[in-house]
Formats: C-alpha cells, structure tokens, sequence
C-alpha cells in the first residue's frame, strides 16, 4: 500500500473539562477530528500534496479509520495560564520536492507569536534540506523575505490555537493538527 499522503488539511480547537484526557478530547471535537484513530508522524509535507479545506478533508474521512497527523497540543489547569498550540507549513516551489511541516506548543505566548515560531521552525527545516543560505539569528520577517526571494519557497503558513486556562483550576487543553489524506 502506499502511504504518501496526497492531500492534507488544517484544524484546531480547545476543550474544557475536569479531567485533562476530557479536554483534549473536547479539543479534538472542536478541531472536527475526535471519531478518528489519530496516528502522530513526524514532519514531512509530502511531494505533490494538496492542501484542501478542512471541510473537503473531514468528507474523505471514516468514522474510526487510522488517520495520520502532525499535532501539536498542550494542557494546562492553572488558572488564566495562556497556551497555543501550532503548526506551520512551509512549501517548495518545486513541487517534486517535499515540504515541512513543523509543530510547536507554548505556555504564555500569544497566538500570532506561537504562529511565527512555528511558521519560521518549518521554513527554516526547508531551507537548510534546500541549501537555501539563513542566519537564525536573523528576525523572522528578515528570513521569510530571503527564503521567499530564493525561489525555492512558495509558501509558508501556520494554524494556531490559544486560550486562556479555565479560571476555577479546570484543565484547558488546545490543538493543532496537520491531517494527511493517503
């Protein structure tokens, strides 16, 4: 059987509960993806993949099957704790080559900061497997330009979901999560 995926979509989501195995699972609801077996891989954008929307993805998919995802998460139950969880994509332009897909997870930063990290961990894994010449000591809008200028980039993106811990001590638990479709 062949195992390279040919499609991929993007979801996120959080969930509350008493118990942290229950909020992630109303996490994994939020994100549309809980009636799967989700089966974490690591962080390839296989050649050729189409990214579709998520709705198109949940439609090709079985309540119960075997899904492959890159996924990030984190939990927590101290109050007014801030978490995020992400995933960033970064695509060749060439589109024979694969791509990156990269997962971060955080305590205390905002969504838009866990997004860039995230978005430059997966630009900087494809740049340096395409030679693409960086100094990561750089600032990240600085790095984007150079890859996109390259030649070598298409693209890059991220799907990041925060919040906020439950104020009564109650586990909060986010998701991120790249589905690949075979």
């Amino acid at each position: 059987m062949d195992f390279i995926p040919k499609k991929v979509f993007f979801t996120k989501g959080v969930g509350r509960a008493t118990e942290q195995l229950t909020s992630f699972e109303y996490a994994l609801r939020d994100a549309g993806i809980s009636p799967f077996n989700l089966v974490s891989v690591s962080s390839i954008l296989a050649p050729k993949a189409e990214i579709i929307p998520k709705v198109e993805g949940l439609k090709l998919l079985n309540s119960g099957q075997v899904v492959f995802t890159v996924l990030s998460r984190c939990a927590a139950n101290e109050p007014n704790r801030l978490i995020a969880a992400s995933i960033g994509c970064a695509i060749p332009a060439d589109k024979e080559i694969y791509g990156y897909l990269s997962e971060h997870h955080a305590f205390g930063q905002t969504e838009e900061k866990a997004g860039e990290y995230a978005e430059d961990l997966a630009a900087t894994m494809l740049a340096s497997s395409l030679g693409v010449p960086f100094d990561s000591n750089t600032a990240w809008d600085e790095r984007e330009q150079q890859f996109k200028m390259s030649g070598k980039f298409v693209k890059t993106m991220n799907i990041t979901q925060s919040a906020v811990c439950d104020k009564e001590g109650n586990w909060t638990s986010v998701v991120a999560a790249a589905v690949l479709i075979l």
